[in-house]
């Protein structure tokens, strides 16, 4: 097997696991393995131990995918097709167990809360600050022109080169740089990935203006450092975001122009290989750097909360710890529970809506487009 292909796995691999073994560490402190707790028992030697504990058995678990990975590829020869195919089958089995692990800890948290009684004296409490909203809270969408631009013009150039492109576009290649699959010119075929790239950075700018307008969620023992903090956790990934349209515009950009002009087929594999993997190193340093709704912020503040209030119980809208379900709240995104971004109130048929109009257009515009 092409050691090449094997190091170009394991790039992607790796990542997949730290962040799977860190995400307890990265949560919100008010918030463990999906359930409510107060803020101080997050650091109690109990809970400590069972992250760690999570992150062993989840970590074992990964080692246990590269083990059966690296010896297949080492001592097995198969074809790239046959590999990528292994390769996507032990990712979903690892996400799969890493699930069920996720539930075995879940499971003992409520245990764990029941018995303890935690938070049974304090007051519970929801914080709502009415200049939250009145405040940036993620950077523009004008940044998004950059890619209409060069798309848009991208459409142009195309247009103009139709005669200059061969009689079959590549749509596919291995990690050789050789092409894979091919479609036959036509004004529908050779404009896929412009029309791709307009979808996508709309998709960009609806996920940018999401992180603006998703739940308020402050914790009511510390509003104020709190708030500070919501905040640079939402221009973080604001930001991330942006660089990321941009940077997926630019890629896509390089693709469409080999169809024009003569591109080193080999840059083709390699640049959106290194690509993918500096978004998935970048996401997991934001996620280090800043944790979920900023918990991993360093404070600016000597104010310390004292102990009294707890942000309202709502364990009961969250199914499994992860699924939030609740008819009464109108607000159709708010933040993970377990994990960092965000997810939807899956009680709102509009929140479904778009969830399942992103999924469906993005199988639709290439069957359309006769990709």
């Amino acid at each position: 097997m092409n050691g090449f292909l094997i190091i170009v796995f394991l790039l992607i691999l790796i990542p997949v696991f730290v962040s799977t073994m860190f995400i307890p560490f990265w949560t919100r402190k008010t918030e463990s393995f999906g359930v409510t707790i107060p803020e101080e028992i997050y650091q109690s030697t109990e809970l400590k131990q069972m992250r760690k504990r999570y992150m062993r058995i989840t970590g074992i678990a990964g080692l246990i995918v590269i083990a059966i990975f690296l010896s297949t590829g080492i001592f097995i020869t198969l074809d790239e097709n046959i590999f990528s195919l292994l390769f996507s089958v032990l990712i979903l089995g690892y996400l799969i167990s890493s699930f069920f692990i996720y539930l075995k800890f879940h499971r003992e948290m409520k245990s764990l809360k029941k018995q303890k009684n935690w938070g049974s004296e304090k007051s519970q409490q929801v914080f709502v600050s009415i200049q939250f909203r009145s405040q940036k809270l993620n950077h523009s969408n004008l940044w998004f022109l950059i890619s209409f631009i060069i798309t848009i013009g991208l459409i142009v150039l195309t247009l103009q080169s139709y005669q200059q492109i061969p009689a079959r576009i590549p749509l596919q290649y291995n990690l050789a740089g050789e092409v894979t699959n091919w479609a036959e010119k036509s004004y529908r075929s050779v404009l896929v990935l412009p029309i791709m790239q307009l979808y996508l950075t709309l998709l960009f700018v609806f996920i940018n203006t999401m992180i603006a307008k998703s739940k308020q969620q402050i914790n009511a023992d510390t509003p104020e450092e709190s708030m500070r903090k919501n905040l640079i956790f939402r221009r973080r990934w604001s930001a991330y975001i942006i660089i990321t349209g941009i940077g997926l515009t630019i890629l896509l950009s390089l693709i469409q122009l080999s169809y024009i002009f003569p591109i080193d087929q080999q840059l083709l594999v390699i640049i959106p290989l290194a690509f993918s993997i500096a978004l998935i190193v970048g996401a997991i340093i934001l996620s280090i750097t800043t944790g979920q709704g900023g918990s991993r912020i360093k404070s600016n503040s000597n104010a310390s909360a004292d102990g009294t209030i707890m942000n309202r119980d709502d364990d009961v809208h969250w199914k499994l710890g992860i699924f939030y379900f609740n008819r009464e709240d109108p607000s159709l995104f708010l933040e993970k529970r377990f994990g960092v971004g965000w997810t939807i109130n899956f009680a709102r048929p509009l929140a479904w809506i778009i969830f399942l109009g992103i999924i469906g257009l993005a199988f639709i515009i290439p069957y359309l487009l006769g990709a």
